[in-house]
């Protein structure tokens, strides 16, 4: 189930959703001017790593680029590859503009990165010995799809559902385009056992609580809270 669009318009431009999709861009384009040992460098400096972030392992210092604490916001603009960063860049463009038009552009920054580094101890916690880099804007984005839960249960969103070398496109309710979504981030962190790498499901996972605990604090008022069971009728 792909999003591809929703029927739900904004009163402001989303400016901040366009920057952090160009920073995020531009980043994967820096990140790619180098070779294969360059780029994993660059992950090993820029990506949160939990066993230096909450244990008292060490990088090399030649790959001490930022504080530790810094590599909770690099990480969110970097990412391992094309396709990883086109989902991340889709459900933001999609979803991120009516969340940053529910509470405007400097909250919103404060938002986003807020459900980011809330997604990033979602992850380390569990695993603080972990020396593998966490990357990527998902996290973060988690929060917007949590907020965009509450705040917009009955939204329709056109999905596209690939059928073998087609796609079917069908539009649904954001309630069940979400809870689709975060279904499957927990049916993979339960089921899907990753070595070495892989996806972030326990930081989408706490990004996307995140999100729903913190929309109540950060929304304008004239934007009110839906209960999402309400939406099934």
């Amino acid at each position: 189930m792909i999003p591809l669009h929703d029927d739900n318009p904004t009163s402001i431009k989303p400016v901040v959703t366009i920057v952090f999709i160009v920073l995020c861009v531009l980043t994967f384009l820096w990140q790619f001017t180098h070779d294969p040992r360059g780029q994993q460098i660059v992950v090993y400096a820029l990506g949160v790593i939990p066993a230096i972030l909450l244990g008292d392992a060490e990088l090399p210092p030649d790959l001490i680029w930022v504080p530790t604490y810094a590599t909770i916001f690099s990480s969110m603009f970097l990412h391992g590859g094309w396709m990883h960063l086109i989902g991340n860049m889709l459900y933001l463009w999609i979803f991120g503009n009516n969340i940053e038009d529910s509470m405007g552009h400097v909250k919103f920054i404060a938002f986003y990165l807020l459900c980011g580094v809330a997604a990033v101890y979602a992850q380390a916690l569990p695993d603080p010995s972990s020396e593998i880099p966490m990357v990527g804007a998902s996290g973060a984005i988690s929060g917007v799809l949590g907020a965009y839960l509450l705040l917009y249960p009955r939204a329709k969103v056109l999905v596209g559902i690939p059928l073998g070398f087609f796609i079917q496109t069908v539009r649904m309710k954001a309630l069940w385009v979400l809870a689709f979504w975060f279904g499957l981030q927990i049916f993979s962190s339960v089921f899907v056992q990753q070595e070495g790498g892989g996806v972030a499901f326990g930081a989408h996972i706490g990004g996307f609580i995140a999100g729903m605990f913190l929309i109540p604090f950060f929304k304008n008022p004239a934007f009110k809270l839906h209960n999402p069971m309400e939406a099934i009728k």
